[in-house]
């Protein structure tokens, strides 16, 4: 069997990234990232294309294996970090180990990763709109590629002969030890368009197997299902901090004209705005997908990654948000009608002091 490992590396830099701006990366020129379909596919529907950039080979090898790394740049603030490793082996157990890859100079791949990320930032720093204080650490997922499988031609009649074998490698076990029940769950997400090709999801890694070796188009909507878990889990966690501080803030200040409730109530909005966009762009970097083979496997990822759950939960968190603001503003607005009131009261009695005094 031959084929190629891809660790997916998702990393929330930015609230956006002006891609226009971007000339250059770590000194190599990005180009609009291509994929062809070979499948079914609306001709007048544009696919979303982020900036690509091919790296040098590293200098350290994986296993006696060559590292390729390549960057996608998305302008809705991620840089994903692509590192490929290909492969042959004869047992699909053999590749247990890549689950944890350690180069041979004693780097693991995560640090590889943070650091070309790291030096990613440096280089389009420029382009990048409000960033992250500290680089957050990645999601991360493992794809294993097949592009050959020996003497077999068929590969749904190799799915059924290696059934066990996938599921042990997908869940790091080893052969023997997943139950009947464990088994099915892992194969349950198992999407094919022809006798040349098959893919089985599963939370921490996936096999996708092309006999026509071309899998660049199922690798990259498997990304962009990274990427939106990455984007998601960041928003709810943001979220869930501002509410509680901002719950505190409220909590402590009683009272105020333009001073505190009117500062918490403009972060209020400016956070309600950001985060409302951010969501717009994050779930519409999936909008050309419609009824063909590329749309189940991103449905089958969403499923997988429970996208939808954490959608659900940032949802939540900005109707939370939505009623917070309405609660500082009323309240804002309550006190300033108060003193306007007061104020009204101030002159009324000036100006009946001063007509008191002018009579006499």
């Amino acid at each position: 069997m031959k084929g190629e490992l891809v660790y997916l590396y998702a990393f929330d830099v930015a609230n956006e990234i002006a891609i226009e701006k971007i000339r250059e990366i770590l000194k190599g020129q990005p180009v609009p990232f291509e994929i062809s379909i070979d499948h079914t596919f609306p001709k007048d529907i544009p696919l979303y294309k982020p900036l690509s950039i091919e790296l040098p080979i590293l200098e350290s090898l994986l296993s006696g294996k060559e590292v390729k790394p390549i960057i996608h740049i998305y302008e809705v603030g991620v840089v994903s970090i692509n590192l490929r490793v290909a492969f042959e082996t004869s047992d699909l157990q053999e590749l247990l180990p890549f689950h944890r890859p350690i180069l041979e100079n004693g780097k693991n791949l995560d640090e590889i990763a943070y650091n070309l990320c790291k030096e990613t930032c440096k280089s389009i720093k420029e382009a990048i709109i409000q960033g992250a204080l500290k680089i957050p650490e990645p999601e991360a997922y493992t794809v294993f590629c097949l592009i050959e499988l020996g003497a077999q031609k068929n590969t749904g009649d190799w799915f059924i002969e290696n059934r066990r074998n996938i599921a042990a490698l997908l869940t790091e076990n080893k052969l023997g030890v997943l139950s009947d029940q464990q088994t099915d769950d892992v194969m349950r997400i198992q999407l094919s368009y022809s006798n040349n090709d098959i893919a089985i999801i599963d939370w921490d890694a996936a096999l996708v197997v092309d006999l026509t070796g071309y899998l660049d188009d199922t690798i990259y909507v498997l990304e962009l299902a990274n990427l939106q878990l990455e984007e998601y889990k960041i928003m709810d966690q943001r979220l869930d901090r501002y509410l509680n501080k901002a719950y505190e803030d409220i909590r402590k200040q009683k009272f105020g004209l333009l001073g505190p409730h009117s500062k918490v109530l403009r972060s209020l909005r400016t956070l309600r705005v950001d985060v409302t966009k951010l969501n717009d762009e994050v779930t519409h970097i999936t909008k050309f997908f419609g009824d063909w083979y590329l749309a189940r496997v991103y449905l089958g990822a969403r499923e997988r990654f429970h996208i939808d759950k954490w959608r659900n939960s940032v949802a939540e968190r900005l109707t939370q948000l939505d009623a917070l603001y309405s609660v500082v503003h009323t309240e804002v607005s309550n006190l300033r009608m108060l003193w306007l009131e007061v104020i009204i009261v101030v002159f009324f009695a000036i100006d009946l002091l001063t007509i008191f005094f002018s009579g006499k």
